[in-house]
């Protein structure tokens, strides 16, 4: 496991310590899975979400493209 050191703002991090003791998890738990509720994940993980995607619609390559492009764009936008 690799470890990160991150400067946090004093409020973001007793805001953090204080789920952390309420929760019963580390902030570095909390931490992870808030990064994953973002979508940072490995590459790898992407590339396999998109093959079973690809395996379970019964869309084509173009027209699977197409969609990922419009709804990319649509969560870029706020919308």
């Amino acid at each position: 496991m690799t470890r990160l050191t991150i400067t946090l703002a004093d409020r973001t991090h007793q805001a953090l310590k204080e789920a952390a003791a309420r929760q019963g998890r580390s902030m570095a738990a909390i931490i992870e899975e808030s990064l994953q509720l973002r979508g940072i994940r490995p590459y790898e993980t992407a590339r396999e979400l998109v093959r079973k995607a690809r395996a379970t619609s019964g869309l084509d390559s173009e027209r699977s493209t197409a969609l990922a492009v419009e709804e990319t764009r649509r969560q870029r936008a706020g919308k």
